[in-house]
């Protein structure tokens, strides 16, 4: 039926005209779906007027009603063509929303058509009924093909999965989600069922019907009906199929985990236990009846296993249980195996029916069974007394199990009160625990037995894993008014886990891979975030290393909180949902949007969102606590089993103790034989023994964390295929499925109206696939290696093989790529290039595999027709070898029938095997000696090959046990590492808290000692107070007053702050009560934007989808455009060879009429040459007769004398030896002539190969030279640019040369003249000064009584030392000036140096550039000349061939008339033979020798022609030689050339380093040329400072004198003395610490010492001065005196101008002089203003 639809589906692609129309009526009128709370109706949009309705809205019309409505944008979805309605693929879909998803999938859920592809994934509808699709020959039509090949089916997914596994060698898997009811068991089975039918098993070990004895048994142990289905499985497994090379299944075996097992104690209301309890009790015969003591059913049971009722459930589960057992004995498992399983399922019940005491006996600390005869049935089933029994489960004291269990969790001090601080456990639960414990161990060894029964020992090479889960269950949605229990959290958190591995290799990896290979896609609308409730079940801690009881306020999941709130003493449900609360419940006032865990309004309850926020399930939390603590009991259940005094129970678990592992009770099925088993086993062993699963094993709550991430790891490891099932509806889940055939008022088909849309919307939203077939059909879904593609589907590019060669080494495979896409031709935007991968487009590469097998097949097909034709030629060779051995045994049988009957034959016959009889009992007495040895070799050889299979067998299954265990020590050590790391860290951090604890212990210490001190001190105040000890003196009332004082002002501060905190809090209320009535406001606002922003976002999504959708159309339409040029391409192709192939046939018809026009024009002419031979053959008669006549004429002269005969004889003997000479003669030249031939062909060989040989020689040399000339032009052109700019670079260093000497000669000359104008104006203020000072001296000594003041003895000492530094500096200066004049004369003497160098350089390059092209001239002018001889040479070359050819042709000539003179010298002797028997007439005679000196002359000629040619093979063999010769000095002055062009390259690259050093030089040069340029400016820049210091310095002195003129004070002359004495020696001792300065400070000097004289005068003695500083003064104050001090401004200018640019050191230099300067100055006028 899937395949009819498909091949409809296919052939509706080619439309009839009445479809066209009606899709083009569709598109015209724009059909929606409106969405409404029911579902979804079909409807019109209607055009409206612009503004006739408000924004956002639209009207449409509805199809099945025609009512017209107005509507909001965002409840409309656009709706596909008709043609859409049944699409196989989700995603061609033209427009993907979820109404035309959700419509798609009805229609062809109404049709029975429950597989629907979704992108990768497949979407299958769980049907009502069990369709007919599953039968043998529908999974032969799906064998072999490709994905896109085949309809939608489950049988598709397990081909595509398997061939993956063939192509790549990868692993596979493929996961089964969906809720509880959705199919997912029967799916397994059926992909199970596919892939061992058609994959097939070495000798059938694997069938099917083993594998439905397998799911058999697993149904019944692991099966029950539950509100939700009626056979739902409380397990989750993986079944692995392991295939070896060739593809067939080599092992299998199941994994199980998460088994419900509780459900055999408790379970929720209406629901029943496993089904194997009502299969055995209702199907059991009467012997194992008797045997298991179920001959009476207990009237009731603590456990609830009770018989069924109702006949129709007795009978069926009585063909369960002969089913079973027929099952069992398929998968081999033994009577006594099966006795055991009966036996211990017998024993739980009768615990079931014994019961156990209540709550009151327990307290009193009697716990024990409450009905002893049925727990005594239970104790001989298992084979143990009825004490043992009761104290395996009541009293705890096996084998210290409990013990060792629970001191890992407990602190090393809790270990002997940990039973003691653990609440009760009551008899009930002890007894139940026992039984769960039995029914855990009872499921392992049937997993165990199955596996056996699957094992095999052949080599596998990869797996193939299908994973089967118990789906989302929710009691709600099968009408149960009740919470979901702990099982079913685990269940659902397990699903919850499968979706987010969805989720992550649908979105995140997708994502990053696009990321990483840089391929940008806008993708914002789809969420990448996974399920947020996945984190609330089982979020870890950060201190889920440490072993603490203690609660901490950090996050955790539902399952760390069960496990801290079982270890805690007062720990309760309450506390663990308050807990949980805090962590992930959303505050109040929050909607229940981003938090997915909400309070409910019943106790213990709470709601949990799943599946993205779309399943919201409440959960009832009482009595979880006990899910998480350990009960003795159930350990001690496979130890009663083990100890059992029944052989079958205890044989059976004895066997199994010794593999027990950490794993015991979480995951069974990990037995196996094969390498892939084991490594699995491997990996889930590391995944309980690694990181936090080692600490926390133990734990029951973490171990189902631990068994879904062994599950996930397991899955994670292999390329992953995901199978979404679906439930229709809810009526589904409660058994009240009625079949509905009413129509809706749409046009739908028959049933399609039995699919809940609400439900299926939810399942839609909740495993998010339309974000991922959005992300499928938007992104490049397919990838390759770079490589991988190439090699793949480089075999449809055959002309790039011919291209490359099959040896082409590929250097850029990303290079090779994009050619081989663009010979390919595919649209641009169906591929995309990654940086390491291409990726596809979906649909792409199926196309590109389809190709390729059409090109595969049709080379095999090439491949196949050469290998038959080649065995064809072999057979005919062979028949041709048969023929000729044919006849040779026919020859061979007729030669010896005729030598038969031959006497010596039978003789011979007779005797040969007589003699060869010894030799041949020799041979084989040999041969036998030989074969013996052979044999026993043979055997020896055998018998060490078993011993070595049996030692590699047993070492390796010793390799694999160590692995395992070693694997097992290794995790286990690193988790103890880890442990003691942990353990350490968290010892540090206690350290260092300690630390810190005792450093604050101690400054507590030390305030506590200070404070009671001060406690002291004020209660010995307060005793001598009331004791009266204190007197009442003065200090004790002031401190009384104070103390009062003081407590006033701290009741007046404490009024006075309460007044403000008052005021404070009333104004705080206030803005409080604003700014609450504002964030109320905010609220509403944040809300109205929210639910705004909320719409706009789904608009935008709905925009964004739709724009989308248009693209991906668009994109569809230009493919398919692409593919009709291509088509039209090729048909324009074909045209054209059409019309070549009609061209060339009218050529060929032309052709071969004018070749019938020439044959009948030959046939003309050779008619008439036969009949000019007609007439030869006439005029030959007519001589014919004419000699007839002359012979008669002869024979009539018979009687001439026997003197004339004789005479003639001997003219005949000399005639026939001149004859033989002329023979030997001519076979001589004959000979010659010959040897002349052959010489000649070989000089015309050897003259066409060197002809060919000089042609390809003079060609390259022609390209070479050509090559050289163009290489030569452009390294001319080079050099010639590089010639022009080192040039231009010459004349431009030049002129900075010359412009640099001329700044320093004119710098040199202004510094010179400046130096010397600077200095006599120094000179003419130093004289100033001194004539100033020597008067202000005079005037002092006049005005005794009078002194100057004190401000203006300090300008004068500021000026004065001004005056003497910048002087000082002046001559710093100048050396430093002279200094670096001389380094600049040094520098340019370099640069000069250089660049003569340079043009010397520049020079000898222009000269080889002269000297080059002169060469190349001459090479020019040779080539030339070399060209006319080589075609002068071709031309005689052509001339002597001509010559040759004509002395061939004469050659040939004289060939034929030597055979023709050879012809008539045989006739003439045939006349002389006859003539000497006759007379003969000697006229005849003379004519014959005539004849013979003709002959002679010929042959005469012929030497003289056969000479001529020898001189002129020789002149040719000559002119060779020189032509050879000319070569080789050709090639010769070639190589010279090059060698020559070699060393110009060298002294080129030479000449350029040659250069780039210059260049660098000149750098320098400029460089430091820049240096003094700016030096010079700062020198300018000091020198206005100076300038203006000089103008200043002249104002001063002006002041000066104009206040020695007035009036001065006398009581101030001592301080101004003692002021400049100061001075005076600080100058000295500036001066003795430098002692730098040259013979031009003298003139300081002098100033100092006129100081100093003036200061001696007027003290009246020298003794304040120091030795040093007694110095005379140079000039007397009479010529002081004269110093004009009336100059006018203009020449004071001028001197200043003179001397700004006379100033030539360095700034640095300048600014330590003049910071030293500034500084002396500033603290001598700070001393002068102290003194003031």
């Amino acid at each position: 039926m899937a395949f009819s639809s498909r091949f409809s589906f296919w052939e509706q692609k080619v439309k009839t005209e009445e479809q066209i129309a009606a899709e083009q009526a569709w598109y015209g009128s724009e059909k929606v779906w409106l969405v409404h709370k029911d579902g979804f109706s079909l409807a019109t949009v209607l055009k409206t007027e612009a503004g006739s309705l408000p924004e956002g809205k639209v009207k449409i019309r509805l199809e099945h009603d025609g009512t017209v409505l107005d509507v909001d944008e965002d409840d409309i979805e656009k709706a596909n063509p008709p043609s859409f309605d049944r699409c196989e693929d989700l995603a061609t879909l033209l427009y993907l929303n979820e109404s035309s998803v959700m419509h798609s999938l009805r229609q062809r859920y109404g049709g029975n058509l429950i597989h629907t592809h979704a992108g990768p994934n497949m979407v299958i509808i769980n049907p009502i009924s069990a369709p007919s699709m599953y039968s043998e020959k529908v999974m032969h039509m799906f064998k072999g093909c490709r994905r896109e090949d085949t309809a939608p089916h489950i049988y598709a997914v397990a081909q595509s999965a398997y061939r993956n596994l063939l192509t790549t060698r990868q692993d596979q898997s493929i996961v089964l989600l969906g809720k509880s009811g959705s199919g997912k068991t029967t799916n397994c089975q059926h992909l199970v069922h596919y892939l061992v039918s058609i994959a097939g098993s070495t000798g059938k070990i694997f069938t099917a019907e083993k594998w439905q004895a397998v799911y058999t048994v697993l149904e019944a142990f692991g099966n029950s009906a539950t509100s939700m289905n009626t056979n739902a499985s409380r397990f989750s497994q993986i079944v692995s199929l392991d295939f070896d090379q060739t593809g067939q299944v080599a092992s299998a075996s199941i994994q199980t985990m998460l088994l419900e097992k509780l459900r055999v104690v408790k379970r929720p209301e209406a629901e029943c236990t496993f089904n194997v309890f009502y299969f055995m009790m209702a199907g059991a015969d009467n012997t194992l009846r008797t045997e298991l003591h179920l001959n009476h059913f207990a009237e009731n049971s603590a456990f609830g296993i009770v018989p069924q009722t109702k006949p129709e459930d007795k009978q069926r589960s009585s063909q369960q249980f002969t089913k079973l057992q027929a099952a069992m004995k398929v998968l081999g498992i033994s009577s006594d195996e099966q006795k055991a399983l009966w036996l211990i399922l017998g024993a739980i019940y009768h615990l079931g029916a014994a019961g156990a005491t209540k709550a009151e006996a327990d307290e009193a600390g009697r716990k024990q069974f409450a009905r002893h005869e049925w727990a005594q049935k239970a104790a001989y089933l298992l084979g143990c007394t009825l004490e043992e029994l009761s104290s395996s489960i009541f009293k705890h004291q096996s084998k210290g199990t409990l013990q060792r269990s629970t001191s890992f969790r407990q602190g090393p001090d809790d270990v002997g009160t940990g039973d003691n601080s653990a609440p009760k456990i009551t008899a009930l639960e002890c007894l139940e625990a026992m039984a769960a414990g039995l029914y855990s161990e009872i499921f392992t060894l049937v997993i165990s037995l199955v596996n056996r029964a699957l094992k095999s020992s052949q080599h596998s090479l990869c797996s193939l894993l299908i994973v089967d889960t118990p789906g989302f269950q929710n009691p709600k949605l099968a009408k149960r008014d009740r919470g979901a229990t702990f099982e079913e959290l685990c269940h659902n958190y397990a699903q919850e886990r499968l979706q987010t591995l969805f989720h992550e290799r649908t979105f995140v990896q997708e994502l990053e891979r696009y990321k990483e290979e840089n391929i940008e896609l806008a993708l914002d609308d789809i969420d990448s975030s996974t399920s947020l409730s996945v984190a609330a079940i089982d979020q870890a801690s950060t201190q889920a290393w440490v072993r603490t009881l203690a609660r901490t306020d950090e996050a955790r999941g539902l399952l760390w909180l069960m496990e801290e709130e079982a270890l805690q003493p007062g720990g309760s449900e309450e506390t663990l949902l308050e807990r949980l609360f805090s962590y992930y419940s959303p505050a109040e006032g929050e909607s229940k949007g981003p938090a997915l865990l909400l309070k409910s309004e019943k106790t213990h309850h709470f709601l949990l969102g799943h599946s993205h926020g779309t399943d919201w399930v409440e959960y009832d939390a009482r009595g979880w606590l006990s899910h998480a603590k350990q009960n003795p009991a159930s350990q001690n259940a496979a130890i009663l089993l083990q100890d059992s005094q029944k052989k079958n129970i205890s044989g059976l678990f004895m066997g199994r103790s010794g593999g027990a592992t950490v794993l015991s009770g979480s995951i069974a099925g990990l037995e196996g034989g094969s390498q892939l088993a084991l490594r699995r086993a491997t990996s889930m062993r590391k995944t309980f023994t690694t990181g936090m699963a080692a600490v926390k094993k133990k734990s029951l709550c973490i171990q189902i964390k631990l068994q879904v991430d062994a599950l996930l790891d397991t899955v994670r490891r292999s390329r992953v295929h995901f199978v979404h099932c679906l439930v229709p509806k809810a009526e589904v889940l409660t058994g009240d499925v009625k079949v509905k055939t009413e129509t809706h008022g749409e046009s739908c088909d028959t049933g399609l109206m039995q699919l809940d849309v609400c439900l299926l919307r939810a399942q839609l939203r909740g495993s998010k696939l339309l974000d991922a077939l959005r992300i499928y059909r938007q992104g490049y879904p397919d990838n390759l290696v770079f490589s991988e593609f190439r090699r793949r589907f480089d075999v449809l590019t055959p002309h790039l093989t011919k291209k490359h060669g099959r040896n082409y080494i590929v250097t850029d495979e990303r290079r090779a790529v994009e050619e081989l896409l663009e010979s390919l031709e595919l649209e641009k935007s169906s591929y995309h290039m990654g940086l390491s991968r291409v990726f596809f487009r979906a649909g792409v590469l199926a196309k590109l595999e389809e190709q390729r097998d059409i090109q595969t097949r049709r080379n095999i097909t090439l491949f196949q027709a050469a290998c038959r034709g080649y065995l064809a030629r072999q057979a005919f060779k062979k028949r041709k070898i048969q023929d000729l051995a044919i006849r040779c045994i026919q020859k061979n049988i007729k030669k010896n029938r005729g030598v038969k009957g031959w006497p010596w034959w039978k003789l011979f016959t007779t005797v040969r095997p007589l003699i060869e009889v010894q030799l041949t009992e020799e041979q084989i007495r040999g041969k036998d000696e030989e074969i013996q040895q052979l044999k026993l070799r043979l055997e020896k050889v055998e018998k060490e090959r078993n011993e070595l299979r049996l030692n590699s067998d047993r070492l390796e299954s010793k390799i694999t046990e160590l692995s395992s265990e070693l694997a097992d020590e290794r995790n286990t050590g690193e988790s103890a590492s880890q442990l003691l790391e942990s353990e350490t860290s968290e010892r540090l951090r206690l350290e260092k808290e300690m630390k810190d604890l005792q450093t604050k212990f101690d400054t507590m210490k030390k305030q506590m000692e200070s404070m009671e001190m001060e406690v002291m001190e004020a209660r010995l105040i307060h005793a001598s107070e009331l004791n009266g000890e204190m007197d009442d003196d003065d200090t004790g009332g002031e401190w009384r007053l104070k103390f009062e004082r003081a407590i006033r002002e701290i009741e007046f501060t404490k009024k006075r702050l309460q007044q403000e905190f008052d005021d404070k809090l009333e104004v705080e209320q206030q803005n409080k009560r604003q700014l609450e009535r504002k964030l109320t406001d905010l609220q509403a606002d944040n809300e109205e934007v929210q639910r705004v922003a909320q719409q706009l976002k789904k608009k935008c999504q709905r925009l964004t989808a739709e724009l989308q959708d248009t693209k991906l159309h668009l994109e569809g339409q230009q493919s398919r455009n692409h593919d009709l040029e291509k088509k039209q391409r090729k048909f324009d192709s074909e045209q054209t060879q059409a019309q070549e192939e009609v061209q060339r046939e009218r050529s060929q018809r032309d052709k071969l009429s004018r070749e019938k026009d020439m044959l009948t024009g030959e046939v003309f002419s050779l008619r008439q040459q036969l009949e000019d031979k007609d007439l030869e053959i006439c005029a030959v008669n007519l001589k014919l007769e004419q000699m007839e006549a002359e012979l008669q004429d002869l024979n009539s002269q018979e009687s001439k004398d026997e003197a004339s005969l004789a005479k003639v004889k001997k003219q005949i003997r000399d005639l026939e030896a001149k004859v033989k000479d002329q023979e030997e003669e001519l076979d001589e030249q004959a000979g010659t002539i010959q040897m002349l031939e052959q010489a000649k062909l070989r000089l015309e060989m050897e003259m066409e190969r060197l002809r060919q040989t000089h042609s390809k020689e003079i060609e390259s040399k022609d390209d070479e030279v050509e090559e050289i000339r163009q290489s030569c032009s452009k390294k001319l052109k080079q050099m010639e640019v590089q010639l022009e700019e080192e040039y231009e670079d010459k004349q431009k260093v030049l002129r900075e040369r010359r412009d640099l000497e001329a700044k320093l000669m004119s710098a040199q000359e202004q510094v010179s003249h400046r130096d010397v104008e600077t200095e006599k104006r120094l000179r003419k203020d130093l004289k100033r000064t001194k004539a100033l000072l020597a008067d202000a001296q005079i005037m002092l000594d006049h005005l005794k009584n009078n002194a100057p003041s004190k401000r203006e003895i300090a300008q004068l000492k500021n000026q004065l030392e001004e005056s003497e530094f910048t002087c000082a500096a002046a001559v710093k200066a100048k050396k430093s000036m002279e200094v670096e004049i001389e380094d600049l004369h040094v520098q340019m003497d370099d640069i000069s140096k250089s660049k003569q160098a340079l043009e010397e350089q520049l020079s000898r390059l222009q000269r080889e550039k002269n000297d080059l092209q002169s060469r190349m001239e001459e090479d020019q002018e040779d080539m030339n000349e070399l060209m006319k001889k080589h075609k002068a040479a071709v031309a005689q070359s052509s001339q002597n061939l001509a010559q040759i050819s004509d002395l061939q042709a004469q050659l040939e000539e004289a060939m034929k008339e030597k055979q023709d003179v050879q012809e008539k010298l045989t006739a003439l002797q045939s006349q002389l033979e006859f003539q000497e028997q006759s007379m003969v007439d000697k006229s005849l005679v003379s004519r014959q020798e005539a004849k013979i000196r003709e002959l002679e002359t010929k042959l005469e000629f012929e030497k003289t022609q056969v000479k001529r040619l020898e001189s002129l093979v020789a002149r040719l063999k000559e002119n060779l030689e020189k032509l050879t010769e000319e070569r080789d000095q050709r090639s010769a002055s070639e190589n010279r050339e090059k060698e020559q062009n070699k060393r110009l390259l060298r002294q080129i690259r030479d000449i350029k380093e040659e250069m780039a050093e210059l260049a660098k030089k000149e750098a320098e040069a400029s460089r430091k040329k820049h240096e003094l340029e700016m030096d010079i400016e700062s020198l300018e820049a000091a020198n206005q400072s100076l300038q203006a210091d000089l103008k200043l310095a002249f104002k001063r002195i002006g002041d000066l004198q104009a206040a020695i003129e007035d009036e001065m004070e006398s009581d101030d002359n001592e301080d101004l003395i003692n002021s400049l004495q100061d001075m005076v020696t600080k100058y000295q001792k500036r001066k003795n610490k430098i002692e730098g300065a040259s013979d031009t400070d003298s003139e300081v000097e002098d100033r100092v010492d006129g100081v100093k004289s003036w200061l001696s005068k007027n003290k009246g003695s020298a003794k304040n001065l120091s030795d040093d500083g007694s110095l005379k003064s140079s000039s007397p104050p009479s010529s002081r005196r004269r110093f004009c001090l009336d100059r006018s401004d203009e020449e004071e200018e001028e001197e200043i101008e003179e001397g700004s640019t006379g100033r030539s050191s360095y700034r640095s230099r300048y600014k330590r002089s003049s910071s030293s300067y500034m500084n002396n100055s500033d603290g001598e006028a700070k001393l002068s203003e102290t003194t003031t």
